[in-house]
């Protein structure tokens, strides 16, 4: 049985990665107060102690407004752990696998993003993730970044239960309407890494690269919440929400600490030629959420 680490306990992904990698190997799940990816000292010392021949890097600082206010903290567990992770998976030949996420892009383009287009990040939070990402890449271990978008699930800090819980509170909501993206379902980005996993190479000593891995298709905020509370009622009529209204707004009337990309949408044909792997319809996956949420 594969040894396999998640990191990231209390996260969505980290949460639908413990089902979907069980049938790969032995899943050890630590969470910040096992291992403070903060502390090289404790990410050294853990990592030696478990030796994992599989990591799987689902822990990350998330607060993108909050970076703005804490980088150092940011760069600490986004940008500086990652490199060591990988330091360590190199020195016992384990594979590293690493999320990351659109924020290292600007935003401006109004193509989907590729791997290779240059990176820009806007705020504290997308300088961290691509730090994490160039630190990585420097040590050349078997490694895997996986670049996700407007990740969303039932469990923990999300857009979806954000907008549910004040929907049942508000009978008007005003939500961002000029910033693209495809909403992403956390089972469906652990059910990609479980594919992608279990077709590599035994040895795994060859992989190498960044794969954006997101949803097919595209909304805007406003269209995803529309599409929240339009769902949730049709699947659970019983149940009261307060809202009645959501109002489509820019950008600029909510402002807020970190610039946010405009446009999040990514290009997943690289995913899909070297692993077989498409993510469906964000309004799919939505679809599906709510009828297996209880």
């Amino acid at each position: 049985m594969k040894e396999i680490l998640i990191l990231g306990q209390q996260g969505q992904v980290a949460w639908e990665l413990q089902v979907t990698l069980a049938t790969l190997g032995r899943v050890t799940v630590l969470g910040s107060q096992e291992l403070d990816l903060a502390d090289p000292d404790r990410i050294r010392a853990k990592i030696a102690a478990l030796q994992p021949q599989i990591i799987v890097n689902a822990a990350a600082y998330t607060a993108v407004d909050k970076a703005e206010s804490e980088p150092e903290l940011a760069m600490a567990i986004n940008g500086t752990a990652p490199g060591i992770l990988a330091e360590l998976a190199r020195k016992s030949q384990a594979l590293l696998i690493h999320y990351s996420t659109e924020y290292v892009f600007d935003g401006q383009k109004t193509t989907p993003y590729l791997e290779t287009d240059t990176p820009n990040p806007v705020s504290a939070y997308g300088a961290s993730k691509l730090a994490g990402e160039q630190a990585i890449t420097q040590v050349d271990c078997a490694h895997l970044i996986l670049r996700t978008t407007w990740v969303y699930g039932n469990r923990g800090k999300n857009f979806l239960l954000t907008i549910l819980r004040l929907a049942a509170e508000r009978p008007e909501l005003k939500i961002v309407a000029d910033q693209v993206g495809a909403p992403t379902w956390s089972r469906s980005i652990a059910e990609a890494t479980a594919q992608i996993i279990a077709q590599s190479h035994p040895d795994r000593s060859n992989l190498r690269g960044i794969y954006n891995l997101s949803a097919a298709g595209k909304t805007s905020w406003h269209g995803f919440a529309t599409e929240i509370v339009t769902r949730y009622r049709s699947h659970y009529p019983d149940r009261h929400l307060a809202i009645e209204n959501i109002l489509a707004i820019p950008a600029t009337d909510y402002p807020t600490p970190a610039q946010r990309p405009a446009y999040s949408i990514l290009d997943n044909s690289k995913v899909l030629a070297d692993f077989g792997v498409q993510l469906p319809d964000w309004n799919a996956s939505l679809g599906q959420l709510f009828a297996r949420w209880q």
